[in-house]
């Protein structure tokens, strides 16, 4: 069976939403990479178990002069990041005025995920874990805390994102079939998924 799945990368200027999908698919990560325009597309194609996943990564611009298009990138996604900085209490705010803006412009049952990135700079750290797993908690998101510098659990993100469009997939596949599907949800829940990063990556 073979589905597709578009994932939209939501949140302020400055976190790691270009880091994060560059690290999973292209393996390279660069400190000094310039801010996204408008927005960025990069795919990728995981192999879970008997399931081909092609998902469609939207970067979009944090910079608050381009909130006003974000809106036609976000349409008809099956998934979405929200993607703040753990060492900024600032970031994190601003992270849940874009959950707002998605809530007031999609109505549809997504995949979604909190994510504090940065973790290399836990050092300086100014939102608790506490705080952004009930923050997650309290929107029915799935919250990780990854590093895209030093690739830490940048994996387990994508896998869940994966795994849930499996799972969300399920009443529009025609699995005697095996054609590809691109997902349409019937129901609003974020199925719990463990952290195993047990995908391949084509």
């Amino acid at each position: 069976m073979e589905i597709t799945g578009k994932v939209v990368i939501l949140g302020p200027i400055g976190v790691g939403k270009t880091s994060i999908p560059l690290r999973y698919i292209q393996k390279y990560f660069f400190d000094n990479i310039q801010a996204t325009v408008g927005n960025s597309l990069l795919r990728c194609k995981l192999v879970i178990d008997s399931t081909t996943v092609n998902l469609q990564i939207w970067d979009t611009a944090g910079q608050e002069r381009f909130k006003c298009v974000v809106p036609m990138f976000y349409r008809n996604a099956n998934a979405a990041l929200f993607v703040f900085d753990i060492s900024s209490m600032e970031s994190f705010q601003s992270m849940q005025g874009w959950v707002d803006e998605l809530k007031c412009n999609f109505q549809s049952a997504v995949v979604t995920c909190v994510i504090g990135n940065k973790l290399d700079l836990s050092e300086n750290r100014e939102v608790p874990t506490d705080v952004a797993r009930q923050y997650a908690k309290s929107i029915n998101a799935r919250y990780y805390e990854c590093s895209a510098k030093r690739d830490q659990a940048i994996g387990a993100i994508f896998d869940y994102v994966a795994r849930g469009l499996i799972s969300l997939s399920e009443n529009t596949t025609d699995h005697e079939s095996g054609n590809t599907t691109n997902i349409t949800f019937r129901n609003n829940r974020n199925r719990t998924r463990n952290d195993r990063d047990n995908t391949k990556c084509c």
